[in-house]
């Protein structure tokens, strides 16, 4: 966005009418590579919030139109696992202000929502409407923290990914959500493409999409899918940067900043709005990705 287009900055749906956005890449790549060492993730926030500020202030430079927060396994159930089940709310609202702060108020922020970590009934122990709460309590948190919308994403349970749209959307911002496809063309329990534009978007869902994956071909399959399913449907693409290889102990991503960055021209025409990356990206990932979508 430039500035111009600051008035609507803090809305989603304004700021996707003037164009595509940028979202941000890697957040757990970018963390672990900083040697922090916290229980989960999340909990980083609150243990060294300069790291994660400073992740964010590098999508920020890079280009990035929308800054995620460190929330992707912030709920109750997730964070149970790391024994802080008992700070949800502090541990979002910290994650929505370290973002937040980045990002001004000329970005917008998206509250990120990820997995249970838990099957749903009947494959496992949690209920539908406990999933729903699970996510609305966190949401709750990352709204009084200031993020601008909702981002639901690396689902691969429908049933979940509705919960997450129908618990996020009662708190009373836009929400978008994203699911994981494998080369196989489905989600790991066997979600279509087609099929989840389909349910998420008569769920409520703002846009939809495809994030992690195997890399940006095969994200770019599934997003034509969704666009021939649902064509007047707003769209998401934030894939993997390729697939790890582990050279001296260390993953390494196949996918540089520049091929990346080749795909944006055919996401945009299969009619995504919402273009970023995800694991093994970097803020050059996202250098690459501005310039491409903005001619520039």
């Amino acid at each position: 966005m430039n500035n111009e287009e600051t008035d609507v900055a803090r809305d989603l749906l304004a700021a996707l009418a003037v164009g595509p956005l940028v979202c941000d890449g890697a957040m757990g790549t970018m963390l672990m590579a900083s040697g922090v060492e916290s229980r989960c993730p999340e909990e980083i926030n609150l243990i060294s919030p300069d790291t994660v500020r400073n992740v964010h202030a590098a999508y920020v430079s890079a280009g990035a139109d929308v800054i995620t927060t460190n929330s992707f396994g912030g709920n109750r159930a997730k964070l149970a696992k790391a024994d802080i089940e008992d700070r949800v709310r502090e541990v979002n609202l910290a994650a929505a202000r370290l973002a937040r702060e980045a990002a001004g108020d000329g970005l917008l922020v998206a509250g990120d929502l990820g997995p249970l970590g838990e099957f749903l009934e009947p494959l496992g122990a949690v209920a539908y409407q406990e999933a729903v709460s699970i996510y609305r309590e966190q949401a709750e948190a990352l709204a009084e923290g200031g993020v601008d919308f909702f981002l639901a994403e690396t689902m691969f349970d429908l049933a979940e990914a509705r919960a997450a749209v129908e618990g996020a959307a009662s708190v009373g911002l836009p929400v978008v959500c994203t699911m994981t496809f494998d080369t196989g063309g489905r989600t790991m329990m066997g979600v279509a493409p087609a099929d989840a534009v389909v349910a998420l978007v008569g769920a409520g869902a703002v846009a939809v999409g495809a994030n992690c994956g195997v890399g940006p071909e095969e994200t770019l399959k599934a997003i034509k899918e969704m666009h021939r399913a649902a064509p007047g449907a707003r769209l998401v693409a934030q894939p993997n940067a390729g697939v790890p290889r582990v050279e001296g102990g260390v993953a390494v991503y196949t996918v540089g900043p520049e091929e990346m960055a080749a795909f944006a021209p055919r996401f945009i025409e299969a009619g995504v709005v919402l273009i970023g990356s995800c694991c093994g990206s970097s803020p050059e990932h996202t250098r690459a990705i501005a310039r491409a979508v903005r001619g520039s």
